[in-house]
């Protein structure tokens, strides 16, 4: 069992075997009476011996450690640089190493898939004692590997520090593997890996300029598709401008007509609110308790009040005064109250604006008043009458556009209905949307004109601008409407490329992070 774990055992004559708390160690020394020299020649003079120590890998949770006495031999030919060599042992020993090739394989591949410090962490359970810095250079020492024919390339960026530190990811996307990894978004550095691999038929990439740019001046003869990802997310992006600036009229319409305004509005009834019957209530305790001789601190303990609301209620000769001054005071807002939640419904959420449109209906209160109602709304303890169904948010509205028929929930498809039935903007921009699904998802590149044209010619801005928008580059984006070729293996090498990033806490160079992006499978 142990020469089929480690083959290179048969070559070893072991002297002793020490088990000790942390390791085995094992003593040996080498059968062969002759070794070979770099130049060929067979030797059996020896000049020396030596102790060499290499460690190779764990087993049951131990180190293993292996104490080779290695013999120097001495060269027999004359014509040889060599005068003495140190004899191999194949699979066991390397020059200058510490470490047998096995557990050298085995410490490279928890580096690429760890990085430093979490690798070392896993590599010390399972009885591997490792730096940090030893697997990282393990892995920098790795070979990266050749780049054959490509055929159809992929290209996106990626972000070192987003808004201000960039780099680019080359993918072939018959194998969905990384090809390499530059710093940079410039398209001069993508003209000059594409003027080496003029096989280059197809480039899948996102509307960057610089990447327009750098493929058009590196492979002039390769057709450029537009990814169909950043296309429905760039309209997605109109499409929530567009409905953003008609929120006004996502919320339904008042069921009863509103107040006119040179009307003035109707009060509402005060006797039942709950403020009068608190008030009254602790009037009649507050008096109680001091006929009872108790002090006003007392009866602020008892009650739970603060005491300058015990002053004011036990020198009020009659809960009526008490009640007056309050509502006086705190129900100034309460005749505005329906204005203020029509208002706030139709998306208007500024405290100053409605001030100043309620003063303008008579408003004889301050703005503070307003503010402190319009918090209840902000914290959702409103006690205002019911203002109806809550309108849609712009990204609800937004999905539901963006969204197949077919997956919409009944109840949501409902809504949109209404939401196109009340405005015609919407319901231009929604048949807008569906168009340009159906050409995505059914591959028909030959409609995008038409489509522009129409976009363009609506009042609608945002959706406008990103018609014009894509006729700056009309030929990738056709293609990328008509051609099967879609950038999604890019999407989820820079999603893979991330977590290598993060899982480094960006303090590791870019040689780094390019050999395990490379390398790590």
């Amino acid at each position: 069992m142990l020469f089929e774990l480690f083959p290179y055992l048969s070559a070893l004559l072991i002297e002793e075997v020490e088990r000790r708390p942390d390791k085995v160690v094992l003593r040996t020394r080498v059968r062969a009476k002759t070794a070979a020299c770099q130049c060929g020649r067979i030797s059996a003079r020896v000049h020396g011996r030596y102790i060499r120590r290499l460690r190779d890998v764990a087993v049951g949770g131990l180190g293993v450690v292996i104490e080779l006495c290695i013999r120097r031999f001495r060269c027999e030919n004359p014509a040889c640089p060599t005068v003495t060599f140190a004899e191999q042992i194949v699979g066991l020993t390397t020059p200058h190493s510490r470490q047998t090739p096995q557990l050298r394989g085995v410490l490279t591949q928890i580096g690429l898939a760890l990085a430093g410090r979490a690798g070392a962490r896993l590599a010390s359970t399972v009885g591997i004692t490792v730096g940090k810095d030893t697997l990282l250079r393990l892995v920098r020492a790795l070979p990266e590997p050749e780049v054959g024919e490509v055929e159809v390339l992929g290209v996106d960026d990626f972000a070192f520090r987003k808004g201000r530190h960039y780099g680019t990811v080359l993918i072939d996307m018959a194998t969905h593997l990384p090809l390499h990894l530059y710093d940079g978004r410039e398209g001069e550095d993508l003209a000059a890996w594409l003027r080496d691999h003029p096989e280059v038929k197809v480039i899948c990439r996102d509307r960057s300029g610089g990447y327009v740019e750098g493929a058009r001046a590196g492979a002039p003869q390769a057709e450029q598709v537009a990814d169909r990802y950043h296309l429905w997310a760039n309209l997605g992006q109109a499409v929530e401008k567009t409905v953003n600036a008609r929120r006004s009229r996502l919320a339904e319409p008042p069921s009863e007509p509103a107040d006119a305004p040179g009307e003035p509005p109707v009060l509402q009834p005060l006797a039942g609110l709950k403020i009068v019957t608190r008030l009254r209530e602790q009037h009649a305790a507050a008096h109680a308790l001091r006929e009872q001789g108790m002090s006003k601190a007392a009866i602020g303990r008892k009650l739970g009040l603060h005491q300058a609301t015990v002053r004011k209620l036990v020198n009020a000769p009659s809960a009526d005064d008490v009640v007056a001054k309050s509502l006086q005071r705190a129900h100034v807002v309460d005749p505005y109250v329906g204005y203020l939640h029509r208002r706030w419904n139709e998306g208007v959420r500024n405290a100053a604006q409605l001030y100043r449109e309620i003063q303008d209906q008579g408003y004889p209160g301050g703005e503070l008043a307003v503010q402190r109602h319009l918090r209840r709304y902000r914290t959702g303890r409103g006690h205002a009458p019911d203002p109806g169904p809550k309108p849609p948010s712009v990204r609800e509205a937004t999905s539901w556009i963006m969204t197949h028929p077919e997956h919409l929930r009944d109840d949501d498809a409902d809504k949109l209905h209404r939401l196109r039935a009340r405005d015609p903007g919407l319901d231009r921009l929604t048949a807008h949307v569906r168009k340009f699904a159906a050409m995505m998802t059914g591959r028909h590149g030959d409609r995008l004109e038409d489509w522009i044209a129409g976009a363009e010619q609506d009042d609608l801005a945002p959706l406008a601008a990103f018609a014009r928008n894509l006729r700056r580059d009309f030929d990738a984006v056709r293609n990328g409407l008509s051609l099967p070729h879609s950038s999604g293996a890019v999407e989820g090498n820079i999603n893979r490329l991330k977590m290598l990033k993060r899982q480094m806490f960006g303090r590791a160079s870019l040689d780094l992070l390019r050999k395990r992006v490379l390398l790590a499978r």
